[in-house]
């Protein structure tokens, strides 16, 4: 969005300058920070970008308030059609209000990252396959700095989620009732896997 909207949205929820300011602009690393009675939350996402043959990193911005989530998005995203269909499917737990739809949001950013690395294990094991059969080329030094690019940015995307999700597990967020704490473990649990598959 441009300045102009934030700044619409900023004076509906009442959102503090420094969140609308990291908003605003692309390239925060992953975090959570407590703004008052509201949260804000930079994630990284992924997708593969079949045309370039790489991989496309986003950046949503998450505003949580007690009656509301606001969604930035910076660079490559998938719809969030199916994360909204699968809470509107889910009404127990969607009366669990703004901390559900983040645990949602957070756990459908997570996932993408599965099938990423489990392509990047698929290069790794090819490379390996060439450089083994003495296979060497130019082309196979580029690809090992490809896939090691790729892998730092991975580990920079999720690393930060388990502390984000372990603050989200903790009593001190009141914005984060205590019966949708465990669904943050989830989270959790996929980041710790995702990053010791990226390892």
């Amino acid at each position: 969005p441009d300045e102009a909207l934030l700044k619409e949205v900023q004076a509906e929820f009442g959102l503090h300058d420094l969140a609308i300011e990291d908003a605003h602009q692309a390239h925060q690393r992953p975090k959570l920070e407590r703004y008052g009675d509201s949260l804000f939350i930079a994630l990284r996402t992924a997708q593969p970008d079949r045309e370039q043959r790489r991989i496309a990193f986003g950046e949503p911005h998450l505003f949580v308030g007690a009656r509301y989530v606001v969604s930035v998005r910076h660079g490559a995203s998938l719809s969030y059609g199916d994360v909204r269909a699968r809470c509107e499917a889910q009404p127990q737990l969607l009366a669990k209000g703004p901390s559900f739809v983040l645990h949602a949001i957070m756990d459908f950013v997570v996932d993408q990252y599965f099938p990423i690395v489990d392509g990047l294990e698929d290069d790794l094991e090819a490379l390996e396959e060439d450089i083994f059969n003495e296979r060497i080329s130019r082309e196979s030094t580029m690809r090992i700095y490809t896939l090691k690019r790729d892998l730092l940015e991975i580990k920079r995307g999720v690393s930060p989620l388990v502390d984000i999700c372990n603050r989200l597990m903790r009593s001190d967020l009141d914005l984060i009732p205590d019966d949708a704490r465990p669904y943050f473990r989830d989270v959790y649990d996929h980041a710790i896997r995702i990053n010791e598959k990226a390892d």
